[in-house]
């Protein structure tokens, strides 16, 4: 287990509670929050491992990289020859649904996993608030994991599933929804402010925007009509369509 949030959050404790339903957990977390690392790896820096919690079901750590970093470390080294049965990365505090899957620390925690050969799951909730209400992702959560362990023999690897959970009561929510990313990006806006000492400097926000508001197999569709949204996620970005295009123009 992983994810981007850092070992502090609220959806990580929720994720290390549900995990440890179906087995032993090694959690091996960032020490603090790494939102918006994608696959970002750490090269210039050492790294430190920092044992935080043990008990009967689960053993934490804090590492000192990237979401990506505490894959690599855990099977790369960390591990040695012990099996792992499943990667799950969360719970996020926000959506990583369509383009927001490329920024996402958590989900570039769970592709690495997926390229070790081992199901991975990055699992998020569509609301950034630290206290979320985590019932939702927890329960529906526990049966994708559920089924995807049950599966797995028969499922070709590698695999990745991007689940995003709706900002809803547990209730509310409709079913789960198997669809794709939804076609879009995001618009920033940089704000200039000054420091005491005259400096400039700039705080990054933006609104993203939905290519396909009226495609209804997306993930935002999903989410927007209060479904569980999962989709498959892959690391090959050959776009095979301009393949055909640019066999004239690339000679």
């Amino acid at each position: 287990m992983t994810n981007d949030d850092s070992y502090l959050s609220k959806g990580f404790r929720q994720a290390v509670a549900l995990a440890s339903e179906f087995g032993y957990v090694v959690a091996i977390a960032p020490d603090r929050v790494q939102s918006g690392m994608s696959q970002a790896i750490t090269i210039h820096n050492p790294l430190f491992l920092r044992k935080v919690e043990q008990s009967e079901n689960a053993e934490i750590y804090a590492f000192s990289g990237t979401p990506v970093d505490c894959a690599k470390f855990a099977f790369d080294y960390f591990f040695g020859d012990r099996k792992v049965d499943l990667v799950l990365s969360g719970i996020n505090h926000g959506s990583n649904a369509a383009i927001n899957v490329m920024y996402s620390g958590t989900m570039g925690a769970a592709i690495e996993g997926s390229l070790y050969g081992v199901p991975s799951i990055g699992l998020s909730i569509d609301d950034h608030d630290a206290d979320a209400d985590f019932e939702g992702a927890v329960e529906y959560g526990r049966m994708v994991v559920r089924q995807v362990l049950e599966a797995q023999e028969h499922l070709p690897r590698p695999l990745c599933l991007n689940v995003n959970v709706p900002r809803c009561a547990a209730s509310e929510i409709q079913g789960i929804r198997l669809c794709r990313q939804t076609r879009g990006f995001w618009r920033e806006e940089f704000y200039e402010r000054e420091d005491p000492h005259g400096r400039k400097y700039f705080w990054l926000t933006g609104a993203f925007q939905n290519a396909e508001p009226e495609a209804t197999d997306s993930d935002e569709w999903a989410l927007a009509n209060r479904y569980v949204a999962v989709v498959p996620v892959q690391t090959d970005m050959t776009d095979y369509r301009q393949l055909t295009h640019l066999q004239g123009v690339i000679k």
